[in-house]
């Protein structure tokens, strides 16, 4: 039924456009009626997404909560693992998965089922490897993390947490592959159940490891890497059982060809968004460089935590972003593909500015649900003006890198994150941080100004697009990539 509904709506959006070139542009309720036809479609897409996104987030957050009464050392451990450790590796595997959003997405607009499954494969053999690869991040982590200015002290509790979460690394290389072949079908809603499903069971485990049986970090641990794991289980028995509607048809020898130029398209993504989460991850390591770090990495961390509840909302439209675009340019609908990005953009934007109010109405409050130190507390409350203008900005920002991923423009983006991050951003939150003595504020200030020239800039670039070459070329893609050896 959905797929009908869909595909209806689908029909009305294209005669919409046609009814509009034939009059000459001269029917401006056909603006508003496309809008709102294209708003039912990103929902359908932008809602299981986010709560997919929340309910993943929610594992590490929800752990890093019970973390934070256990004491301020577990809690600064797990923040500093999960952040700089993990959020690499994170980092890594969603960056390369996500060349499947560019051409899962597209292949499927252009009815190229039977090629999902091989991309999927793929992209498996390609992730599992590179896990293996980062093993010695998380051996190694102790003295990585004391080389970059954690104390050791904060340095020897995280890498012996590390340790215990490589289980986590390698159900991260599985479960992004499976979620951008799901993501591309639509197929949200099995995601969002799996997801839930073991949000809640997480939560009892974690207060059964943690606090009723005192198993500490380790219980945390536990339970964090058997929750993940659960999700990719759940999602791949979904799609042996089901085929996924023709998408899944075995495991494949076609899987090992031309590996190196999927390697090559799998590069460029991690790159993109390598420089995103690295620069994120960079904060919290600058700000362990300051006097007295304890209490500054526990607030930002408390920051980061309630930004990546907030962002999770926007990683949702930005996959509803990267799924219409994909869709409509591999379909041919250039018009259609230019109105996806108007209409995500501003709906992501009124509900950023919906949570910044919320985040400055509570910034006395919400602290203590993660810590029960009043000097990290009061630390925390004087960066949530800082939070609040982050979070407008992270409504825009996170949509248009979707977008940038549905049109194959991951190269580009990379070099423009490259200049504004580590040229601009990066230099400025370090003079603003140590030599003004702004310190966490100067730090997480001057990195945002970077993130604040990526979006403008952004901006420009999808305002300026000519999305009918972008059609053109995405035909090209799918061809390339043997989109029609598939149906042959």
């Amino acid at each position: 039924m959905g797929s009908n509904s869909e595909a209806l709506l689908g029909d009305e959006q294209r005669r919409l456009v046609e009814e509009e070139e034939d009059a000459g542009g001269q029917k401006p309720v056909s603006y508003s009626r496309e809008f709102g036809i294209e708003s039912k479609k990103l929902w359908k897409i932008a809602g299981p997404a986010i709560l997919t996104a929340v309910f993943q987030y929610s594992l590490g957050a929800i752990t890093q909560t019970f973390a934070g009464q256990i004491g301020e050392l577990d809690l600064a451990a797990f923040s500093v693992e999960n952040s700089v450790v993990a959020g690499l590796a994170f980092g890594v595997m969603l960056g390369m998965g996500s060349a499947l959003e560019t051409l899962c997405g597209q292949a499927f607009g252009a009815g190229r089922i039977r090629m999902l499954g091989i991309y999927m494969q793929r992209s498996w053999i390609i992730l599992l490897t590179t896990a293996t690869i980062l093993l010695p991040i998380y051996i190694f982590a102790p003295p990585i993390l004391h080389f970059f200015g954690q104390t050791t002290r904060i340095s020897k509790a995280a890498g012996k947490f590390a340790l215990w979460m490589i289980p986590q690394l390698y159900a991260y290389a599985l479960n992004f592959p499976i979620q951008k072949f799901l993501q591309a079908q639509r197929k949200l809603s099995v995601m969002t159940w799996v997801s839930g499903v073991v949000l809640v069971l997480h939560v009892f485990f974690s207060w059964l490891f943690i606090f009723k049986l005192h198993y500490g970090l380790i219980g945390a641990a536990i339970t964090l890497n058997v929750s993940w794991w659960l999700v990719v289980i759940g999602q791949l028995l979904y799609i042996f059982i089901t085929k996924s509607d023709g998408a899944w048809s075995g495991f494949s020898w076609l899987a090992f060809q031309d590996l190196f130029g999927f390697v090559k398209l799998s590069l460029a993504s991690a790159v993109m968004l390598c420089l995103e989460f690295w620069y994120l991850m960079i904060i919290l390591v600058i700000v362990g460089r300051l006097p007295n770090p304890l209490v500054p990495v526990d607030a930002i961390s408390i920051c980061m935590n309630i930004q990546g509840w907030l962002v999770m909302i926007n990683i949702g439209f930005n996959a509803a972003a990267s799924v219409r675009v994909s869709n409509e340019l591999g379909a041919g609908n250039a018009r259609i593909a230019k109105i996806s990005v108007v209409v995500v953009t501003l709906t992501s934007l009124l509900i950023g500015i919906f949570f910044m109010v919320v985040v400055l109405a509570a910034k006395d409050y919400f602290p203590y649900l993660f810590t029960n130190s009043e000097a990290v507390a009061k630390e925390t409350t004087k960066l949530a003006y800082l939070l609040a203008f982050t979070v407008v900005l992270n409504s825009v920002q996170p949509v248009l890198s979707g977008v940038a991923i549905g049109a194959g423009w991951q190269s580009l983006v990379a070099y423009i994150n490259i200049g504004c991050y580590y040229i601009v951003g990066l230099p400025a939150g370090l003079l603003l941080g140590f030599t003004a003595h702004f310190g966490v504020m100067g730090v997480w200030g001057g990195m945002t100004g970077g993130i604040f020239l990526q979006t403008i800039i952004l901006i420009v670039i999808t305002a300026l697009t000519n999305w009918q070459k972008e059609a053109g070329q995405a035909e090209s893609r799918i061809k390339q990539w043997g989109g029609v050896v598939a149906d042959d």
